[in-house]
C-alpha cells in the first residue's frame, strides 16, 4: 500500500485522541485503504489487533448492520470482550440510517477511537454537527496524484507517466497492477454507474435517470468551461427534454453531495466580492470523464486544468476562479495566509497565447505568486510570473 503521506501527516495529530475522524471523498477514491493505513500505524505504535473492530457498512454478511441498534450491540459487544481502548473503523457510514445517534453513543459510553469514512460531501451537515458538536474532524480524501503514482512506480519515466495519467486519472485501484487500457476504461464505467445509481439517484430518489445521465454528460463535456442554467434548459430542449433551472441545480448538488462534481465560484480579485452565476465545474477524477466521454487528449486544455484544480483542492487550497476587469484568471487559491494564482494553458504555441496568459496576472497589483502553468518544456517566464511545466508544478513541494 502507498503511505498517502499527505493525508497520514494531517491524521496523526489526531489519533488516539477523543475526536471522530471523518474521511470523506468520491467512491474508490482510496477511503477504505486510509482505515488500514491507520490500523497499520496504530499496531506498530503497540496497539493490540484485538482492539481493533472494523465494520462495512456496504457489506451484507452480517445482519447486525442493518439498524443502528444492530450496530451498537455489536460494538457494546466487543468493547466489553477486550481490555483497554477500542479502535472503531467504520467504513461507508452513510448506508447506515441514523448513524449519527450511533456514533455519538459510542463516543459517550466506551473508551473509543473512532474513524468513520463516507462518499458523502455532507456527511457533517445537520445531525452530525449537533450529536457531536465540535468534537469531529474532517479529511477530504481525492484520487492519486501524478506525484502518488510516481511514488507507486518510482523508475517509470515522468513523461510517459504522465502521458497515462491524463487519460486514466488517479482511481488507486488501476495503479495496483499492470491493466490495459480497455479494462482500465470499464472499471471507471463502473465506479460512475455505482455513483449515478447509489450515491445519486436512489439516495435522492431520482426516477428519471435517463435526464440525470443527459445533465451529468453535459457537465462532464463542459469542465473548466462557465455554465448557467439557463444554457443547459437550451441544451436539453434540442434534445427534446425540458426541465426548470431548479431541477438543474438539485441534480449539480447531488453531483457535488457524492463527491463527484465540484462547483466553484468566480470572485472578483480586485473588490474581493463573490460574483453570481457563470460558476465552474470540475470532475473529482478525469479518468471517469475518459471512460464515459472520451476526448481527454483533444479537450486537453479542460483536462489539465481540472487536474490542476484537484492539485490545489488535495492541497487544502480554497479556489476560486478570478475576474479582474474583463479578464479571468484560472485559480485563485488561499490557504491560510498564503495566496497563489494560476493560469493553466496548454501551450505557449504563440504570441498571441503568451500575451493572454500573462497579461491577466500582470495587472494583478500584488506580489503574491503568480504561475502559468503549462506542457511547455522552455521556460517563458517574465516579470517575476513564473512558467511551469505541469509535471513540475504537479510535483512542487510548495507553491
Amino acid at each position: 500500500m502507498i503511505k498517502r503521506e499527505l493525508y497520514m501527516t494531517k491524521i496523526r495529530p489526531f489519533m488516539n485522541q477523543n475526536i471522530v475522524k471523518v474521511l470523506t471523498g468520491i467512491r474508490r477514491s482510496g477511503k477504505s485503504v486510509m482505515l488500514e493505513l491507520i490500523r497499520e500505524e496504530l499496531s506498530l505504535q503497540g496497539v493490540s489487533d484485538r482492539n481493533f473492530l472494523s465494520v462495512n457498512l456496504e457489506s451484507k454478511n452480517n445482519e447486525f448492520i442493518s439498524s443502528v441498534d444492530g450496530v451498537y450491540a455489536y460494538v457494546r459487544n466487543f468493547a466489553f470482550s477486550v481490555t483497554g481502548k477500542v479502535y472503531l473503523f467504520f467504513d461507508e457510514i452513510q448506508e447506515l440510517d441514523g448513524w449519527e445517534t450511533m456514533i455519538n453513543s459510542c463516543m459517550i459510553d466506551f473508551d473509543a477511537d473512532i474513524y468513520i469514512t463516507g462518499s458523502n460531501a455532507k456527511l457533517l451537515s445537520g445531525e452530525l454537527a449537533t450529536y457531536l458538536a465540535g468534537r469531529y474532524v474532517e479529511f477530504k480524501i481525492f484520487p492519486f496524484s501524478y506525484k502518488e503514482i510516481l511514488d507507486i512506480s518510482p523508475d517509470k519515466n515522468k513523461r510517459d507517466a504522465f502521458q497515462i495519467y491524463l487519460t486514466r486519472g488517479g482511481m488507486p485501484f488501476l495503479y495496483q497492477f499492470p491493466i490495459d487500457t480497455k479494462s482500465a476504461m470499464q472499471y471507471l464505467s463502473d465506479i460512475y454507474d455505482s455513483i449515478i445509481l447509489k450515491d445519486i439517484a436512489t439516495r435522492n430518489k431520482i426516477r428519471d435517470i435517463e435526464l440525470l445521465k443527459r445533465l451529468i454528460q453535459f457537465f462532464v463535456a463542459n469542465i473548466g468551461n462557465a455554465f448557467s442554467a439557463t444554457n443547459i434548459s437550451k441544451y436539453l430542449k434540442s434534445e427534446m427534454r425540458g426541465v426548470s433551472t431548479e431541477t438543474i441545480y438539485n441534480y449539480i448538488d447531488y453531483c457535488k453531495t457524492a463527491c463527484f462534481l465540484h462547483l466553484v465560484q468566480r470572485e472578483d480579485v480586485i473588490g474581493k466580492k463573490l460574483l453570481q452565476f457563470q460558476e465552474k465545474i470540475y470532475i473529482a477524477d478525469h479518468g471517469i470523464r475518459e471512460a464515459i466521454y472520451g476526448n481527454n487528449m483533444r479537450d486537453i486544455n479542460q483536462t489539465l486544468e481540472n487536474i490542476v484544480y484537484m492539485e490545489l483542492l488535495r492541497r487544502g487550497y480554497d479556489v476560486r476562479v478570478g475576474k479582474n476587469n474583463k479578464n479571468e484568471i484560472d485559480f485563485v487559491s488561499v490557504l491560510g495566509n498564503e495566496k497563489i494564482y494560476v493560469q493553466v494553458t496548454y501551450i505557449l504555441a504563440s504570441e498571441e497565447t503568451v500575451e493572454r496568459e500573462f497579461t491577466v496576472l500582470e495587472s494583478i497589483p500584488d506580489n503574491y505568486p503568480k504561475y502559468v502553468v503549462s506542457m511547455d518544456e522552455i521556460d517563458r517566464g517574465r516579470n517575476g510570473i513564473k512558467n511551469v511545466n505541469i509535471r513540475d508544478f504537479l510535483l512542487m513541494d510548495k507553491y
